[in-house]
């Protein structure tokens, strides 16, 4: 452990305080929050013309969304991941996370789980593959892969476009300093889960997902990040800082004193706190 750094038990890197808003039939987040999750056809079609996948959507989550498209029992999606033979890098195993690319994709009367999944990863391929891409992980001392790890975990922790590539710098000045990276987002991955709101034993869960437990990267990307995110992985910001904390809408706090960084904290656990007793005193039921 560094000289000067704080035990990595009182080490707290997110509580990011970013208001999730759910919206019945989808999850709103990045750039197609504007966009419904399906579009009809034209003339009354009950199967929708196209599949809006919503940057930083996990893996289940396009599942059920195909599934829900084509019309299939639930698990059908990702039963077809055996033969789909998609075109994935050698280190994901043939796990798609991180490759399904989102985007909005024309629904095809014939489409199938399969073919879906394939353009998705096919995208993915295009997008990532390219030698600017590969050029900037190599910057990194990363490969390809890890960059789209890194990119999932700034989709998921950055509060807006502007701050992701902060976010980035967040993570590569911990894995400099061998400091474990802490991310709230990478316990939710493995707890099937999206909260700002992480316990003390939620920090205890034994999982290579756990980022308060283990060193480094987790073993894979733990959502399906879009190009902005991309961007930010393989470009960070410049800056020394080691902790962010969102404590308002708006109000993303970066800094590389650990003192400072729980002020912070203490802050945002206040305005959550006022935001909690505001909406139990609104609540018909409290």
């Amino acid at each position: 452990m560094q000289k000067n750094t704080p035990p990595r038990s009182t080490i707290r890197l997110t509580r990011r305080g970013k208001l999730v808003l759910v919206v019945t039939g989808a999850v709103v987040a990045g750039t197609a929050v504007a966009v419904p999750l399906l579009m009809l056809r034209s003339g009354g079609d009950a199967r929708p013309a196209s599949l809006v996948i919503p940057e930083g959507w996990r893996a289940s989550q396009i599942y059920d969304a195909v599934d829900k498209t084509l019309a299939l029992p639930a698990g059908s999606t990702k039963k077809s991941l055996a033969k789909a033979h998609l075109k994935l890098p050698k280190d994901a195993e043939g796990n798609p996370e991180g490759y399904l690319f989102p985007a909005t994709y024309p629904v095809p009367e014939k489409a199938t789980p399969e073919s879906l999944l394939t353009t998705m990863v096919d995208t993915a391929d295009k997008k990532f593959n390219g030698a600017p891409i590969a050029a900037g992980a190599q910057r990194n001392a990363m490969n390809v892969y890890q960059a789209v790890t890194v990119a999932s975990i700034v989709q998921a922790e950055a509060a807006s476009k502007a701050d992701m590539g902060k976010v980035a710098r967040v993570v590569f000045n911990r894995l400099e300093r061998g400091m474990p990276l802490q991310m709230d987002s990478t316990l939710n991955y493995v707890l099937h889960r999206a909260t700002p709101a992480t316990s003390s034993a939620d920090t205890k869960v034994d999982s290579p997902y756990n980022s308060y437990q283990r060193m480094g990267l987790p073993p894979t990307p733990i959502d399906n990040p879009g190009e902005d995110a991309m961007r930010a992985a393989i470009s960070p910001t410049p800056g020394d800082w080691l902790y962010f904390v969102t404590v308002k809408p708006g109000d993303t706090r970066f800094t590389a004193d650990f003192a400072e960084h729980q002020r912070n904290v203490a802050e945002f656990n206040a305005v959550r706190k006022t935001a909690d007793a505001v909406r139990k005193t609104a609540s018909p039921s409290g």
